[in-house]
């Protein structure tokens, strides 16, 4: 009987050194997701304290927000103030939701003293007036100065699930700043800077667009995924110590 015991337990050891190798592995994976998130929780500290410093500064020349830009590529909610004339027939229109309703934000090129052209998103207007034609008094002639945050540019789709642009329609689905410049009929040769500009609540006549749009509120919950993951990880410790130290069966 011994004899048999024996050779079960040696059956059953093989198959403890396996659990124990992938447990480790997962443990292993567990930490390093943990400390992948406490990682990523300063990442977003330091970007949050950031955006919070550029919020509260006061609107800087585009010349200074440019040279930024060049020399950092990130001028992200930074203020700054512009001035020049609406090119109102180059509209694009953004999709997007604004207190509970569906519409578009609505991006104008700024056409500048020296020749160049700025995307400005003036504001968010309802879906079914998203004909310039039916908010006539909005279309504001002459010169102007806007004030607002400058926002970088996206290098590509944010994300496989969006739709695709439709440039026919004038309708876009993330902001793809050189095809909105080339779908809005603007003189051959224009020269397009760098960055768009979100206008601040200035009101508009006539009420539309509503400006002061820009969401700046961004989710940081890496602290609640970094405890999750250290917390399965001394859950499986846990079980493997547990199985180390109960004796082996009979199978």
């Amino acid at each position: 009987m011994s004899e048999a015991l024996a050779k079960t337990t040696g059956r059953s050891r093989p198959k403890t050194a396996l659990l124990l190798g992938l447990g480790l592995v997962l443990f292993v994976i567990l930490l390093g997701l943990g400390t992948w998130q406490v990682q990523r929780l300063h990442w977003k500290e330091g970007l949050l304290a950031t955006i919070d410093q550029r919020t509260h500064s006061a609107p800087r020349p585009l010349a200074d927000v440019e040279k930024e830009f060049a020399a950092n590529g990130d001028v992200d909610y930074t203020p700054v103030t512009v001035s020049g004339t609406f090119l109102h027939s180059g509209e694009r229109h953004f999709y997007a939701t604004w207190d509970g309703d569906a519409g578009f934000n609505v991006y104008t090129p700024l056409a500048l003293d020296d020749g160049r052209f700025v995307l400005i998103n003036r504001g968010f207007v309802p879906y079914d007036l998203k004909d310039a034609a039916k908010r006539p008094q909005g279309q504001v002639t002459g010169k102007v100065t806007v004030t607002g945050l400058a926002r970088n540019p996206l290098p590509a789709k944010p994300s496989m699930m969006l739709p695709d642009n439709d440039v026919a329609k004038n309708i876009f689905y993330w902001k793809d700043r050189d095809v909105m410049a080339a779908s809005a009929g603007l003189p051959a040769g224009a020269v397009l800077v760098p960055i768009f500009i979100d206008a601040d609540k200035t009101p508009n006549p006539g009420g539309l667009p509503v400006g002061g749009i820009t969401i700046i509120d961004l989710p940081n919950s890496h602290l609640q995924y970094a405890f999750t993951w250290y917390g399965l990880a001394a859950a499986l410790a846990a079980v493997l110590i547990i199985r180390l130290r109960r004796p082996a069966k009979p199978e």
